[in-house]
């Protein structure tokens, strides 16, 4: 954790002080955070001009995966290259996933059973050429999925394959599809962009170092900062930052669902953040040891599943009582960064980033 003097919240952004309790983790593998839950501050004092000032830490990464040691569970679909990302889309029943260089976007149905290595041949894959940019996907909506692409943003859509580009003035780094049609974009310098659905930027909010990851439910949008390692909220009416919260000290990804949670792994700490966002408050840490790092939501039962990479596993997490409960573990495919669910059936699917392919775990099945 980086240090850092006790100093006024960043304008724009409400950073109140409250109680966090936690249960030993000698006595107990969960920590949970009652609802006075802390907002802790950001490392640091940032203001909309200052950010430069700003104490920051070098984005965590996932650890480096052993060799595979158990036999992946489920099936795996060899693609022949890596994959960074990974969602999946319940309307076309699509696994979408992303390459490192974020120039190929890979299409699967999800229905597709695993095949062994060799069948890609037998495997209705389709490939979407991109112009390339940062390796990250948003939630997909009514059959779309965003992806950055340099200063502009490329639609998709997945059911025909044809994609729609809209310039930003700004690296984009993080995508979230709204509402009619509206995006949130993330840059690298820190703002987040409302981008109407004619293309025209209609609000930015300024004020974080850079702007990794976005999440949104009902309206709310939150912001993952990797290098402060926090969460914020981001209140595109008043073009300001809301409350921030740190997120451990070394977050990396962040999932929003339907339940209103704002779901982060804290890869550096071995720590799984479990925050509501109205307010932005956290509710549940719960330690995930071996470099947790991918995470994905079942919308219809509220599972969580998470990716270990430092022992190439994914867990499934149930959060609904006070005290995260262990329900699933499967042996994964080497460097399992990025899982996805299907929803509708509760199928897995985890991407290797070092080529070995695409995993597909039938929960129901095991």
């Amino acid at each position: 954790m980086l240090d850092a003097e006790p100093c006024p919240p960043a304008e724009g952004a409400t950073l109140p002080h409250r109680e966090e309790t936690y249960m030993p983790r000698q006595r107990a593998r969960a920590a949970t955070v009652l609802s006075g839950a802390l907002l802790l501050l950001v490392t640091g004092c940032a203001s909309d001009n200052d950010t430069d000032k700003v104490k920051t830490i070098e984005p965590a990464t996932a650890a480096a995966s052993p060799a595979v040691s158990n036999p992946p569970a489920g099936g795996v679909v060899t693609l022949g290259g890596p994959v960074s990302a990974t969602v999946f889309d319940d309307d076309t029943d699509t696994v979408v996933m992303l390459t490192p260089d974020a120039r190929g976007l890979l299409l699967l149905p999800g229905s597709v059973s695993g095949m062994p290595p060799g069948a890609l041949s037998d495997v209705p894959l389709r490939t979407v050429t991109l112009p390339g940019g940062v390796a990250a996907l948003s939630a997909p909506r009514d059959g779309v999925v965003a992806v950055p692409a340099g200063r502009a943003v490329v639609r998709v859509d997945l059911a025909t394959g044809d994609t729609t580009s809209t310039a930003v003035d700004g690296d984009v780094q993080a995508v979230a599809l709204l509402a009619d049609g509206r995006m949130a974009v993330g840059t690298a310098a820190g703002e987040v962009l409302e981008i109407e659905a004619d293309g025209t930027s209609s609000d930015t909010v300024s004020g974080l170092v850079s702007v990794d990851a976005l999440g949104e439910h009902d309206g709310r949008v939150t912001a993952l900062d990797r290098r402060q390692s926090s969460v914020t909220e981001i209140n595109f009416d008043d073009d300001r930052l809301g409350l921030a919260l740190r997120a451990g000290d070394g977050a990396t990804n962040l999932v929003a669902d339907r339940f209103g949670r704002v779901i982060i792994t804290d890869t550096n700490d071995g720590e799984l953040l479990s925050h509501t966002t109205d307010p932005l408050m956290l509710h549940q840490r719960y330690p995930v040891p071996n470099s947790p790092y991918g995470v994905a939501v079942d919308e219809k039962t509220g599972m969580v599943w998470v990716t270990v990479t430092g022992t190439n596993e994914v867990v499934g997490y149930d959060l609904s009582t006070g005290i995260p409960v262990e329900k699933h573990r499967y042996p994964t495919v080497r460097q399992p960064n990025s899982v996805a669910v299907d929803s509708e059936s509760g199928t897995v699917f985890i991407a290797s980033a070092t080529g070995d392919g695409l995993q597909r775990i039938d929960v129901t099945g095991h």
